[in-house]
């Protein structure tokens, strides 16, 4: 089963700033000007430190100022992580079951969260550019928090002004390549796209607490 811990890889990868190539800082600056919501589809595929494929799947993904998202997985086996705002909700449909903890700081200093908020990138990453292959321009993320990070390497790759892919390294020398397609800028989203209530008959584990840990992305 895919973890909590791969899904905050993808998203312990997405803050830009200033000291990145030309090319791709443009493209990502473009990607993000005056955007305060994104609904994209996604491919993932997840390779051990021996290069073999492990997992593959597909999905949705949303997100919303000033820190909600949605990152749906459809095949090969459904599982839904929203965060509103205050809490991270986890649903396992096959097993019945729903994990829920208090939103951190965790997300906010991901690379998908800085799509809505590309400043905080700098604050979080150390930029370089990545040079241009495979059709797309290339920034390259290292954790400021060196050692201690889970995430050890990001790549995100441009084209037309559009994030098409995302490349994690993380400490077990795992690598995950997610492909972004169909993305929409500021589309009009249902009223509960961010909202999770428990289906009946599911078991709740985790800690609800209070109120988020999080602070305002803008």
């Amino acid at each position: 089963m895919r973890s909590m811990t791969r899904l905050f890889f993808a998203f312990a990868l997405l803050a830009i700033a200033a000291s990145a190539s030309a090319a791709a800082r443009d493209q990502l600056a473009r990607f993000t000007r005056g955007i305060t919501a994104l609904d994209g589809q996604f491919s993932q595929q997840v390779f051990d430190s021996q290069g073999q494929l492990s997992e593959s799947s597909t999905g949705r993904i949303v997100l919303a100022k000033p820190r909600q998202f949605r990152w749906e997985y459809a095949q090969p086996f459904p599982q839904l992580i929203v965060a509103d705002g205050n809490h991270v909700w986890v649903f396992d449909p096959d097993l019945e079951q729903v994990s829920v903890r208090q939103q951190s700081t965790e997300e906010q200093q991901s690379p998908l969260a800085a799509l809505i908020d590309p400043a905080a990138l700098d604050r979080q990453f150390r930029i370089s550019e990545g040079g241009d292959h495979d059709g797309l321009n290339w920034l390259v993320l290292l954790p400021q928090q060196g050692e201690d990070a889970q995430l050890r390497q990001a790549w995100l790759g441009f084209s037309d002004g559009e994030l098409r892919q995302m490349e994690l390294r993380d400490a077990l020398d795992q690598r995950t390549v997610i492909v972004f397609s169909q993305w929409q800028r500021n589309p009009v989203l249902a009223a509960d796209t961010f909202r999770f209530t428990p289906p009946a008959g599911a078991d709740v584990i985790g800690d609800m607490g209070d109120v988020a840990e999080v602070f305002p992305l803008r």
